[in-house]
């Protein structure tokens, strides 16, 4: 047989690949025109770097502290320079070539294409020679139906519109590492390698520790799946083999950020995700803005906080039909069709107004997690007649991610996992491993019509297993849409609060438009699973050929979640790119505020939640903010302290300035919110007259309570020798800040006496990366107010500075120069090889 050249062999790949781009064009097609979607999570990070990225405009780097939220905290793991990661920056520089989201999108596609086909096509030198293979053209069709329902499905859709997008990117790579692992086991050990490596890097890159977590309980199945069948086949030096080279390379890879990991590596111990040095019940990891409740695991995050967001146990068959709990969690599925529109109009309402402000979504989250009722069957399908071990790793796979995603409703199997898994309960929103899934329903479609163009059976030969994944699918499809009236009761957690107790017509029309969003969908479902149940039927009694069976499923599955998904976003979702820059307006009490050109000072935003909005840190140095590692300590003092004498802890933290809202007569909010000046705000640092010494943390926050920080300093008896003969002090002499630099701060201390001055900047790892220097050399600081920093004062005049230089950052980029020119190397590597290897065949 003549062997086909390189470029034949890519052709139909590299068509199908431009498809897959053309098709994520047309589904974003605005982002061609400038305009952008409303990213939530991205317009919250923008305010979170707003004075990082100042400082690299000025300075041409990014300084490694911020004082824009929290009152401080570390700004490497929100905005950093990593100059040695080539690998990493050369991906990003391509990305950056397309509109966001096209290139994440395609980038998910893309990832999920390679892996399918890599899936489809066996080795051609192993004991699976035998294995029949499809053309390229084949595998191209398979694998390009599961990656578009890929890009396209709702819960990913979802992930886009709120502005998740490091999520989608290490959704992209995640696949690739899944495909290295595959060519390792199959005994391809040059290309398993380079492959695993490179996605490896490229998904920690991606800036998404939880997915790739994840990602790695994915691979622990899949190991022992295919652990399993190679030690049956008598393949077990083919697996350790392989093992051994993905556990290298996978470390390879991490390797190559090296910095990132050791910078996440050591600031997780200092956040809501690790140790808690209470002991008593005083505090909580909750939710950003909620008072705590109950005591927190020594090391990691609450239970009750991790499984907030839980998928609905029921939700799963949101994989079949898309609204069967109502679709969207936001408004706008209604229009003036609808029986709430006409109870409304009935009662004289504003109906045009209200029917777009009302929640059809009567959920536990967001919404469905669909990704194409064709592939649900097809998933079905392949589970009964494929013969391959990949089938369980799907199956696996899918019930992972969907138990997982359940969370506190499914405690008996989280609740084990949160317990005794490592790492496992440092994370929370579970639901996002529904974002996993599409890869695993478009790897049993593949499996199933992989079976049917390889075995050719019969119809008869299938006919048991083709009705019963009909029966499955189709037929609960449309037992949903007949009696799913009469099944569910159509009522949302938070429907009573909405209508209240005069509003029962109200409600009672909602749960209808909700039982015929249901039906609609459930018809829509079953119309789809018996369309492409019908053309499978068609090829297995020889009436239509496999080139027209694999591309009209691919136009039916893509049709059906490319027009579900403009439920969540569409042309209308996109604005111009001018609306997004002004995201957060400049408000008078905004503006009023800035007009103080003092060095520093904090803005305490008490109109809204001011521990989980951003808003304030875009203008101000804010006491609050958004962030999901925020440092622990201080969610203990919000938490906590703050409660019980908040006009002291805003004092000590240097809240020069109150936004608060107006209110009329009745206590309700009205224009715009208004600054108030904090005449108590205790300035940039100040001379203690007292220092209390306590036991430990317990005692520490205790005294917060009725601690005057204007007069008393509480530390922390580690901190003991630091303030030894130090009881009552003269208030005397002056210290005040006289330069400013996020991690560089200087200040100058005049007092005929020696003080004990704390500053209001919050202390983290102080003489490690903190450091502190009188007249130039290094003075030990400590701890004071259970967040603050102290130091000792001789008496006289003197400069102090205070300096944020951690000696990991150095010690990260060496190392990733090392790993990044190791990586590069082993895929050129990798490559020089596997092409000699297929010249050796062809010769």
């Amino acid at each position: 047989m003549e062997q086909q050249s390189l470029f034949q062999r890519l052709r139909p790949h590299l068509l199908f690949i431009f498809g897959l781009f053309l098709l994520t064009s047309l589904y974003f097609f605005p982002a061609w025109q400038g305009k952008e979607l409303q990213l939530q999570d991205v317009r919250q990070g923008n305010a979170a770097t707003i004075e990082l990225r100042k400082y690299k405009q000025e300075t041409g780097q990014f300084p490694n502290w911020t004082n824009a939220l929290f009152s401080g905290m570390p700004g490497y793991l929100i905005a950093h320079d990593y100059p040695n990661t080539y690998v990493g920056l050369a991906a990003a520089a391509v990305l950056r070539l397309f509109p966001r989201p096209i290139d994440v999108v395609f980038m998910q596609m893309l990832g999920l294409y390679v892996l399918l086909v890599l899936l489809l096509s066996p080795p051609r030198r192993s004991d699976e020679s035998d294995v029949p293979r499809l053309s390229g053209t084949a595998r191209g069709w398979m694998a390009a139906m599961g990656a578009a329902a890929y890009g396209l499905a709702s819960w990913n859709l979802i992930t886009v519109e709120a502005g998740h997008i490091s999520k989608i990117l290490a959704l992209g790579y995640a696949p690739g590492m899944l495909a290295g692992l595959m060519l390792c086991l199959r005994g391809q050990y040059w290309s398993g390698a380079a492959l695993t490596a490179l996605f490896t890097c490229l998904n920690i890159s991606a800036n998404h520790v939880q997915i790739t977590y994840y990602l790695f309980l994915c691979i622990g199945l899949y190991v022992l799946i295919e652990g399993i069948r190679l030690v049956r086949a008598g393949q077990v030096r083919r697996l350790v083999i392989g093992l051994a080279i993905f556990g290298l390379t996978t470390g390879i890879g991490m390797a190559s950020y090296s910095k990132r990991l050791l910078l996440l590596n050591q600031y997780s111990k200092e956040t809501i995700r690790g140790k808690s040095e209470l002991t008593a019940k005083t505090t909580a990891t909750t939710a950003p803005g909620q008072a705590a409740t109950a005591a927190k695991p020594a090391d990691g995050l609450d239970e009750e906080y991790a499984f907030q967001y839980s998928y609905g146990v029921g939700e799963a068959l949101t994989m079949l039909v898309p609204n069967l709990y109502g679709g969207l969690a936001g408004a706008g599925e209604l229009d003036n069709k609808s029986e709430t529109y006409k109870v409304l109009s009935d009662r004289g309402l504003a109906a045009d107004e209200i029917i777009g402000q009302i929640p059809t979504y009567w959920g536990e989250t967001n919404g469905p997690a669909y990704a194409g009722a064709i592939l649900v069957f097809l998933f079905v399908l392949g589970l009964l007649i494929s013969r391959s071990t990949l089938r369980w790793f799907m199956l696996g796979g899918l019930l992972l991610t969907l138990l997982l995603a359940m969370g506190k409703n499914m405690l008996w199997f989280n609740g084990l996992l949160f317990a005794y898994l490592p790492y496992f309960n440092k994370f929370r929103a579970v639901t996002m491993t529904l974002t996993m899934t599409p890869i695993f329903l478009g790897g049993g479609a593949a499996l199933a019509l992989y079976t049917l163009l390889t075995e050719k059976p019969t119809f008869k030969a299938i006919q048991r297993p083709f009705l019963i994944a009909f029966g499955l699918t189709g037929g609960l499809a449309l037992l949903l849409a007949l009696l799913g009236g009469s099944l569910l009761d159509f009522r949302g957690p938070n429907d009573a609060a909405m209508f209240g107790a005069e509003g029962g017509d109200i409600l009672r029309a909602l749960q209808n438009d909700r039982a015929s969003l249901l039906r609609v969908d459930a018809f829509r479902a079953f119309f789809y699973i018996t369309l492409a149940a019908g053309l499978i039927w068609f090829y297995l009694t020889g009436k239509l050929k496999a080139g027209l069976l694999l591309p009209l499923l691919f136009v039916l599955n893509t049709v059906d979640v490319y027009s579900l998904g403009r439920r969540f976003i569409n042309d209308k979702s996109f604005i111009p790119r001018s609306t997004v820059d002004s995201a957060f307006e400049e408000t008078p009490a905004d503006a009023q505020i800035l007009q103080d050109k003092s060095l520093s000072y904090r803005v305490f935003d008490n109109s809204g939640n001011f521990m989980n909005d951003n808003r304030a840190s875009y203008f101000h140095k804010s006491i609050g903010g958004y962030s999901a590692a925020k440092l622990q300590r201080y969610q203990e003092l919000i938490s906590y302290a703050f409660q019980n004498n908040s006009d002291n802890i805003l004092n000590m933290l240097n809240a020069k300035y109150i936004i608060a809202p107006q209110l009329d007569s009745t206590g309700r909010p009205v224009g715009q919110p208004i600054a108030q000046q904090n005449p108590n705000a205790l300035g940039n640092a100040w001379f203690v007259q007292t220092v209390k010494t306590v036991a430990n943390a317990d005692e520490e926050i205790a005294a917060l309570k009725t601690l005057d920080a204007r007069t008393t300093a509480v530390v922390d008896q580690r901190y003991a020798d630091q303030v030894k003969g130090i009881s009552t002090l003269s208030p005397a002499g002056t210290i005040q800040l006289t330069a400013y630099n996020p991690d560089k701060m200087t200040y100058q201390s005049d007092s005929p006496t020696e003080q004990v001055a704390v500053f209001s900047e919050i202390f983290y790892r102080g003489n490690d990366d903190w450091k502190a220097y009188i007249d130039g050399k290094e003075t030990p600081h400590f701890r004071a107010d259970y967040v603050l920093r102290g130091l000792r004062v001789p008496a006289g005049k003197h400069t102090i500075e205070f300096r944020f230089d951690p000696p990991i950052v150095t010690l990260g980029n060496t190392l990733d120069l090392v790993m990044n020119l190791i990586l590069i190397a082993l895929v050129a590597a990798a490559a020089w090889f596997s092409l000699r290897q297929k010249q050796s065949v062809t010769a």
